[in-house]
């Protein structure tokens, strides 16, 4: 685990609390609390169904919560009108896990859509910016040219990242950022992420199941389980926590893996 205490504040950028989201007569989440620090990788995992999803989605807006608050930057967002709600979002940088970009246009129209739709740019100007974006994101200068269609599976995360760094965020919010990605790919996209955070000084709600992505870039590790946050802490400390399926996921053959990797790179044998 890359842990950059000298980046992170003790201050929660993000607070969620007490927070109940249900769908019918299904609980996804009760009575469920999170604190996410300025300035750190919070990686967020827990069993299928868990809520993962559902969670960011509910910090992020997309999803009303039956019950709880969400407050950030200070300010709870579930008690602000439109314009203020707008206002706060706009500081929001989402990855959706497929990508979600629009296939009729281009990766540069993609990129450049948000710059023209709130932040009242004209076109040249959004396309010139959107440049800029997709360099950040590691992808060639050509690839602005290319439909979602012709690109590969990890040009389109790379395409996705750029259009969520479109109106240079402080809070990035990923989703499944290395899913469906070779093992070679999801190493580059994960230091891609650490550097983007070091360089804009962003935080990062990760949402994961990639155990080398928690031990490599992540400072913190939440898992969600019983319709709650159970742990939130460093990830040895996490690891150690006395519950069946943390064990098995953190001590499974896999987990070991990826614990031994993040240790022999730290020593600089990679």
């Amino acid at each position: 685990m890359v842990a950059n205490a000298q980046a992170m504040s003790n201050a929660s950028i993000i607070q969620v609390h007490g927070l109940v989201n249900r769908f019918g007569a299904h609980t996804v989440h009760q009575a469920l609390d999170l604190d996410v620090y300025r300035g750190e990788i919070l990686g967020v995992v827990g069993g299928s169904g868990s809520g993962k999803s559902v969670l960011l989605r509910s910090i992020v807006g997309l999803l009303r919560p039956t019950a709880g608050d969400v407050h950030v930057l200070g300010k709870n967002l579930l008690k602000l009108n439109a314009v203020q709600r707008s206002q706060i979002e706009r500081r929001f940088g989402v990855l959706f896990q497929k990508g979600a970009l629009f296939s009729s246009l281009t990766v540069t129209e993609n990129v450049a859509l948000p710059l023209v739709e709130h932040a009242g740019l004209n076109r040249k100007q959004a396309e010139h910016l959107a440049a800029i974006k997709i360099a950040l994101a590691g992808l060639p200068a050509d690839a602005g040219e290319k439909y979602p269609a012709s690109l590969s599976g990890g040009m389109i995360k790379r395409a996705a990242l750029a259009r969520a760094l479109a109106l240079d965020p402080t809070m990035l919010f990923l989703d499944e950022p290395t899913a469906g990605l070779d093992p070679i790919g999801a190493a580059a996209f994960d230091q891609l992420i650490l550097t983007l955070r070091d360089a804009l000084g962003l935080t990062i709600f990760l949402v994961t199941h990639d155990l080398d992505t928690l031990y490599s870039i992540c400072d913190r590790v939440a898992v969600l389980s019983q319709k709650k946050v159970l742990v939130a802490d460093k990830l040895d400390i996490v690891a150690a926590t006395d519950d069946a399926w943390i064990q098995e996921y953190f001590h499974g053959p896999r987990g070991r893996a990826a614990k031994q990797a993040a240790t022999a790179s730290a020593q600089g044998k990679f």
